[in-house]
C-alpha cells in the first residue's frame, strides 16, 4: 500500500477522523468508540447511532478499519458487540490527516504572525 492509497481519502470526513483516532490506541467496539469522542471533544462532536455505524460499514469496506476477532473475557464483554481495528491503510490515513491539518494550523500561525507583526 502507499501513500497514494491513503491520499485518496484526504482531507478526510470529520466522523471518519474522529473514528480512526479513536482506533488509534486500542480496539474498541461501537459505544466505546462514540463516547471516547463525546469525551474527547468535551462534548462537541457526538456521533449518533446512524452515523456512527454507517461510518464504520463504509470504513470497513474501504479497508480503513476492520472487525476484529480479538474479545474481553466473557465476563467482561457483552457477545453482541463487535470491535474494531485499525487496518494498516486506516494508519497511513490517520498519519496523512494528522499532516494535512498541522499544516493548516502552522499556516494559521504563520498568518497571526503577520498580522499582529
Amino acid at each position: 500500500m502507499t501513500m497514494k492509497q491513503a491520499e485518496q481519502f484526504l482531507p478526510l470526513k470529520p466522523q471518519w477522523f474522529h473514528i480512526l483516532l479513536a482506533l488509534a490506541g486500542d480496539e474498541q467496539h461501537g459505544y466505546g468508540i462514540m463516547q471516547e469522542v463525546l469525551e474527547r471533544t468535551t462534548g462537541k462532536v457526538r456521533l449518533w447511532p446512524a452515523t456512527l455505524y454507517g461510518s464504520l460499514k463504509r470504513m470497513i469496506e474501504a479497508d480503513l478499519i476492520a472487525e476484529s476477532s480479538k474479545r474481553p473475557r466473557p465476563e467482561l464483554d457483552d457477545a453482541r458487540r463487535r470491535y474494531y481495528r485499525l487496518t494498516p491503510l486506516g494508519r497511513q490515513v490517520l498519519d496523512g490527516e494528522c499532516e494535512r491539518l498541522q499544516g493548516l494550523v502552522h499556516a494559521i500561525q504563520m498568518k497571526r504572525k503577520m498580522v499582529t507583526g
